[in-house]
């Protein structure tokens, strides 16, 4: 079993920043892709920004710019640097992580239990 565990979220004035770190334990070979999703109270999740197992990165449209994301193989840890925080920013923040499953022979996605991010107007 694989676990994900968030730390860094917080209360931040707008204009402010943060930086999330979740780090991954259990059964791990291996990571692929890692990523960061984010949900506000009556709204879908949504995806944020994402890393390949290569460094490549991906970003939202309304964080890029702004939010970095990056990875340490060596400590099986993700990063989520946040700046430029704005109140529309404010959501439960997760972490996501695809990792490959051998004994099935498929590609698992495993999740964190969330923390929040709450930027103040």
């Amino acid at each position: 079993q694989v676990h994900l565990v968030e730390s860094g979220g917080g209360l931040v004035q707008a204009g402010g920043s943060l930086r999330l770190s979740c780090v991954a334990s259990g059964s791990i070979r291996s990571i692929n892709a890692m990523g960061w999703y984010r949900q506000a109270p009556g709204k879908q999740r949504e995806l944020v920004a994402t890393i390949t197992s290569g460094s490549s990165t991906n970003y939202a449209d309304s964080v890029k710019g702004r939010f970095t994301i990056s990875r340490d193989n060596a400590k099986n840890t993700v990063y989520l640097q946040m700046n430029s925080l704005k109140p529309e920013d404010t959501a439960v923040y997760y972490c996501n992580a695809a990792i490959t499953d051998w004994r099935i022979g498929k590609e698992l996605k495993y999740w964190g239990q969330g923390t929040q991010v709450t930027v103040s107007s």
